[in-house]
């Protein structure tokens, strides 16, 4: 905690004490409010210069954004992004910065120096997490300047997904060095991928993709599963009253390519991905505090 700005803690101890969840719904109604059209490129491009999100890689103009919601849930211009030509190389499902990346040990995860969580109480079911029980995990923090759209780091099936409800404290990196089991307590919702048996060096490997909300609107809006986001406003966390877990198996299970859109960020957050028994060696620019785009290599064979 000592090197933990004294005004982040001062905020983090207010936030636990105050109503996150309706705090992050009121914020998510006001940046969704719709703009007149006179001043719809003069707030994109403020927010924008505020946050340092790059106006040229967005896929429309900032007249084009009817709310500051609808400019921070952007898709991305084509072409601004490539992935490997090797289709079976993980990679990165968003932009953002490089947290804690390792081995799993003993089903526990590093979140910062002197803290890990439990893969169990992360995904909300021993049963998968003793799927990643030795595996490997790279933790990705997306700012506000940040895409924050998730992608499938690999292609396969989902095969089963579990919302799961919880706080909505921040996660950066004063959270995540000064709050125990931070992702843990965060809401966040988790999807499972499997690749197919005898594709490539990943065959058959199970791969975790975790989303975790955060404070502000701490929404999450499934591509995958487009019938669980619910009437507007769109999204599958941080809904009123919503107090239990929810579980979904896919049979048959929902075919996904790599590069293909799973789920949205309706304000920034944090992604865990995880991958069971995986082989291969982390990609050497993937290191703690390394900015890293979408479709950047995370493992080589």
């Amino acid at each position: 905690m000592s090197r933990v700005p004294l005004r982040w803690r001062a905020v983090l101890a207010l936030l636990r004490r105050l109503p996150q969840g309706a705090l992050s719904r009121l914020a998510g109604r006001l940046a969704e409010l719709r703009l007149p059209r006179f001043l719809r490129a003069p707030v994109i491009r403020g927010f924008a210069g505020v946050t340092g999100a790059d106006l040229a890689e967005a896929a429309g103009a900032p007249a084009s954004f009817e709310s500051v919601s609808s400019f921070f849930s952007r898709r991305l211009a084509p072409g601004v992004r490539r992935w490997p030509q090797d289709p079976t190389v993980p990679a990165s499902p968003v932009d953002g910065v490089v947290g804690q990346v390792g081995e799993v040990e003993d089903g526990q995860a590093l979140q910062a120096k002197g803290y890990t969580y439990r893969l169990d109480e992360l995904l909300g079911t021993s049963e998968a997490a003793e799927v990643f029980w030795r595996g490997r995990f790279v933790t990705l923090y997306l700012s506000p300047r940040h895409y924050h759209r998730i992608h499938a780091p690999v292609g396969g099936t989902v095969t089963w997904a579990r919302a799961q409800p919880g706080g909505l404290l921040p996660v950066n990196d004063p959270a995540v060095r000064s709050v125990p089991d931070l992702f843990v307590k965060n809401e966040r919702l988790v999807v499972g991928i499997r690749r197919p048996p005898g594709a490539g060096w990943l065959g058959g490997v199970e791969v975790a993709v975790v989303a975790v909300g955060a404070f502000n609107v701490g929404r999450i809006s499934s591509a995958f599963d487009p019938d669980w986001n619910g009437p507007p406003p769109v999204g599958v966390t941080n809904r009123k009253g919503q107090r239990e877990p929810e579980a979904r198996s896919y049979a048959p299970p929902v075919p996904v390519e790599r590069g293909d859109e799973l789920m949205t960020f309706h304000l920034g957050s944090t992604v865990i991905l995880l991958f069971a028994d995986a082989e291969g060696e982390m990609d050497p620019a993937v290191v703690p505090g390394a900015e890293i785009r979408l479709g950047q290599p995370l493992l080589r064979p």
